[in-house]
This record gives structure tokens, C-alpha cells and sequence, in this order.
């Protein structure tokens, strides 16, 4: 697992080679005690719970580093290091 961004509590991460059992492109999300996987580039929960305002939040992070995650997911699935995506401001 390797963290790609956090902000205002949240912490997003990415698993290596992590397609089997969601089978979709994903972020692993944790805040306060909650877990959460959210697919990408939709921004929909597949799993787990997480506070609406900060799921809204999430999802705008989504939104603008669309390209950087689906990079980062290529690699990620190959085994191969992905890169720190900057934090929501």
C-alpha cells in the first residue's frame, strides 16, 4: 500500500496489483476510524463507510487529479512505485 495524498483527515491510498476483488479502478480511503473504497474516475463508494461531507470532498479530489490517479493505478497494477498526488486546498 503506498499513500497518494492526505487533507483535512483523510488519507487516501493505493494497493499494488489490487484488481481482483473490486475489479475496477480504486482509492482506498480512511478517516477517523472509517474505511472506505471509491472507484475512480466516478468517485462512487464501492465498500465500506465514510461522512458525506467528506466524501464530497473526496470526490472534487477525484475530479481534479483524474489523470494522475488512472496513471497511477497503470502502475500500480504493473507492481511499479506511483507518485504522491498533491492534497485538496
Amino acid at each position: 500500500m503506498a499513500i497518494l495524498s492526505m487533507f483535512y483527515g483523510i488519507i487516501i491510498s493505493m494497493y499494488y496489483m489490487d484488481n481482483k476483488q473490486h475489479h475496477v479502478p480504486h482509492i482506498h480511503v480512511t478517516y477517523q476510524g472509517q474505511d472506505a473504497v471509491i472507484s475512480i474516475p466516478e468517485g462512487e463508494l464501492l465498500e465500506g463507510d465514510i461522512k458525506s461531507n467528506k466524501m464530497k470532498l473526496i470526490q472534487a479530489w477525484i475530479e481534479i487529479h483524474n489523470d494522475e490517479l488512472m496513471a497511477n493505478w497503470e502502475l500500480a497494477l504493473k507492481g511499479e512505485n506511483i507518485y504522491k498526488i498533491d492534497p485538496l486546498k
